[in-house]
């Protein structure tokens, strides 16, 4: 039931002659001139919009929802092969290669540059890797959850802003009527003093009722400007130069019962939600907890190679060349053994010859590095393992995560216990403030008709300026106190819509 509108109160402004007249808080915002321009109207909803995009307290939680999202896909991953990659290069200088305390493995008579890739591909799933999903994805509920107890706080801090700002506009508007009253009851005690109908304490009285008069408006106004920069404060922005509110409100006595918004508080409310989501993810972390006494099946694999190289070639050739030399002695050797023996010599000792196409070939097989990999076997691997005793570090987890999950059943309880209090204490507060509406409307009236029978006694010099001013000070309060009345319903309003968690209205 919201209405469009920005204006306050009427209030009255003694003419000249001694009459009355009814002056809007526009008409008297015009009297002050018209240097003011508005420069943008902000309506409520348009105001909520654009706090949920620049709150900064709003902002952060929607972080959280980035954060539990990309747990939840991690927890899914967890299904998939780890596959790693590596590339890796040595430098060796030339040089003997110590084994144990005097033996050594043998000289090297050239440097040599090795490289060597892997691709590793392992694979581990648990209990918790099963049941971490479910987690994560009720720890996304819980952050959605959130992001809507943030959105309901923001959409009833906004509210409460706006509306203040509006009584604070109400009240200047009330102000400046009193001002310019000021103005013409002052001009009409001179009028009396020129004339003999009145003495110079009435002037007087009325120059000091408008300075009053003017220190209030001059204070009022100050307020509205505050007032709006908290508004904009809590929409996360900066406030233009002029600014107009552009929504307001009518006072209608609620429709619904107490029982009704409590229904609607109970299955709507996102601190609630919130809270309850918060539980089923401390019961799954229960469950979790208790799988680390499963066992871990652990399965790998890869790929790899390597490749080596002698920066200096010519030693490669000349070890290939005595190795030649080493397999023809040999074969000499065993021809003269079985000749000895009178056996048939083997022969072909003599073809077992170093050429230049063996030096060629060695060199060729030595330029190796660093893409010349000779691959290694393939294997694959799997184990089962099963945790037996770590300490008593599973019994201590698994206890934390059980208080954790009674924490979590205990603030749920809280929780409906004061939503329980709030929007009764909201609804009750409601009642009262509309009927305070109602009275208050009543007490203005009839200070306003005591106003104006004074003002016609004063005029024909029945009453004196003493009783005029009580008589302006009554309707001053009584105009004041409507105008907080209004706005504390709809603030009341406000309150137990965000106790509730939804608009009802």
């Amino acid at each position: 039931m919201h209405r469009t509108m920005f204006t306050a109160l009427a209030a009255l402004a003694i003419c000249a002659t001694g009459g009355l007249s009814v002056v809007t808080p526009t008409t008297a915002l015009a009297q002050q001139g018209d240097s003011t321009s508005v420069d943008a109207v902000l309506s409520l909803q348009e105001a909520i919009n654009i706090a949920l995009q620049n709150n900064p307290q709003h902002l952060q939680t929607l972080q959280a929802r980035n954060v539990a999202s990309a747990a939840k896909r991690a927890a899914y991953g967890d299904f998939l092969p780890q596959v790693n990659a590596r590339l890796g290069g040595s430098f060796t200088k030339q040089g003997v290669t110590p084994v144990a305390a005097g033996v050594n493995l043998g000289t090297v008579g050239s440097d040599v540059l090795t490289s060597n890739y892997g691709i590793d591909v392992s694979m581990s799933v648990n209990g918790t890797t099963l049941i971490n999903p479910r987690v994560q994805a009720a720890s996304l509920d819980a952050a959605e959850a959130d992001i809507n107890g943030s959105q309901a706080l923001v959409r009833s801090t906004v509210t409460q802003a706006y509306m203040t700002v509006l009584q604070s506009q109400a009240q200047a508007a009330l102000e400046d009527t009193l001002v310019a009253s000021a103005e013409t009851q002052l001009e009409l005690a001179r009028a009396r003093l020129s004339v003999g109908a009145g003495t110079q304490l009435d002037v007087s009285q009325a120059e000091v009722q408008l300075g009053r008069a003017q220190v209030t408006a001059l204070q009022a106004h100050n307020q509205v400007e505050i007032d709006k920069l908290r508004l904009f404060q809590q929409m996360g922005v900066t406030p233009p130069a002029h600014v107009q509110l552009t929504t307001e409100f009518q006072v209608t006595p609620p429709t619904f019962t107490l029982e009704s918004v409590l229904g609607t508080a109970e299955q709507r409310n996102p601190a609630l939600e919130a809270v309850v989501a918060r539980e089923r993810v401390a019961n799954l972390q229960v469950k979790q907890q208790k799988t680390s006494y499963l066992p871990t099946l652990s399965i790998s694999t890869g790929w790899s190679g390597f490749a080596q190289e002698l920066t200096n070639s010519d030693f490669a050739v000349q070890q290939g060349m005595l190795q030649a030399q080493a397999s023809r002695a040999s074969c000499f050797l065993n021809d003269s053994i079985r000749s000895g023996a009178g056996l048939s010599p083997i022969g072909g000792c003599d073809a077992i010859v170093f050429t230049p196409a063996d030096a060629a070939q060695i060199r060729a097989q030595n330029n190796q590095f660093p893409f010349g990999f000779n691959k290694n076997p393939f294997q694959i691997s799997a184990s089962l393992s099963l945790p037996i005793f770590d300490g008593f570090s599973r019994e201590q987890r698994l206890e934390q995560a059980q208080a954790n999950a009674a924490d979590a059943r205990y603030r749920v309880r809280a929780q409906r216990l004061q939503l329980q209090a709030d929007v009764t204490a909201a609804y009750l507060t409601l009642q009262t403030d509309a009927r305070s509406v109602e009275l208050e409307e009543k007490n203005a009236a009839t200070a306003r008709e005591a106003l104006r029978l004074q003002e016609e006694r004063y005029r024909v010099g029945a009453a004196n300026s003493v009783e005029l001013a009580q008589a302006r000070a009554d309707y001053e309060t009584a105009e004041r106190a409507r105008i907080n009345a209004i706005y504390e319903y709809h603030k009341a309003f406000a309150a137990l819509e965000s106790a509730v968690g939804r608009p009802l209205r």
